[in-house]
């Protein structure tokens, strides 16, 4: 049973942390998405589909005799869990593996899907890609017209979602930025990313948009969160009939997160890591 935290005063996060190799469960953080949803007007009936995409490019374990084994790892956590991960105490964790024996990379799947939905308290898809599949990475930006060149003046640096408007007139399109920045809420760290609106509906002011988006930069907020909020501000804003967030974001300590938020029915495609990640 997952055993939610709001205390993030309590995580590694922020604090200064011993690095165990050894495998221990106990290492994960996980934290109640509640009170976040909660401050944007979400309740138990989400809005919207999704998860949290995440990659670890530095998962290490040993095999049977001792040997190092490596592995890419991914895993998602469905929007409809009970919890997030905190960051840092993901990192302790799958940095644990590096002297702790495993029987093959299967094993090592096992045990990430079950610590991590006890965490999340919802099923959480892991794979590995191995060494022999590392030349299958790809870098690829993200489809979708760009804002970054808009000859927009910018001088509002936190979060301002009436900066949100339309124009006359209907629209299917994708529209993205790399300019993304918002701020860890603990450490006040920046997080960089890459940001991908589709949408169908009245047509979204592109230089609003970009506005309304660079306004994060200054914004504490999870990943997570960050992409909900847009959802949530496109969506009142703009009443799109139909709408999908996607971000990538630049990993930090070996980890990205990628979170998307999408229209129920709607699905993500599979994307390849951009440049900067």
């Amino acid at each position: 049973m997952t055993t939610l935290r709001d205390d993030l005063a309590a995580a590694p996060l922020g604090h200064a942390t011993d690095y165990p190799d050894a495998y221990d469960a106990s290492l994960l953080f996980p934290v109640s998405r509640a009170p976040q949803r909660e401050a944007i007007g979400i309740s138990a009936v989400l809005p919207f589909t999704g998860s949290d995409r995440w990659t670890a490019y530095e998962l290490t374990w040993l095999d049977p005799r001792g040997k190092p084994a490596i592995a890419i790892a991914n895993f998602d956590v469905p929007a409809t869990s009970t919890a997030i991960v905190e960051s840092k105490s993901v990192k302790l964790y799958l940095g644990a593996f590096a002297q702790t024996r495993f029987d093959d990379a299967a094993a090592v799947i096992a045990v990430l899907e079950r610590d991590l939905a006890r965490s999340t308290g919802e099923r959480v898809g892991v794979t590995l890609s191995l060494p022999a599949q590392f030349r299958d990475q790809r870098l690829a930006e993200i489809d979708g017209t760009s804002l970054d060149t808009l000859p927009v003046a910018i001088d509002r640096y936190q979060l301002e979602p009436d900066a949100l408007a339309v124009q006359a007139g209907d629209a299917s399109e994708t529209l993205r930025t790399d300019l993304f920045r918002s701020v860890c809420p603990i450490t006040g760290q920046p997080d960089y990313a890459s940001v991908a609106i589709t949408y169908e509906g009245p047509r979204v002011d592109r230089e609003a948009l970009l506005r309304y988006l660079v306004s994060y930069r200054c914004h504490a907020g999870f990943h997570e969160h960050c992409v909900e909020r847009i959802f949530v501000d496109l969506q009142r804003a703009c009443r799109c009939r139909s709408l999908l967030v996607a971000a990538r974001f630049t990993r930090r300590g070996g980890v990205d997160i990628n979170p998307w938020r999408g229209s129920h029915g709607l699905i993500l495609p599979p994307a390849d890591r951009t440049a900067r990640q």
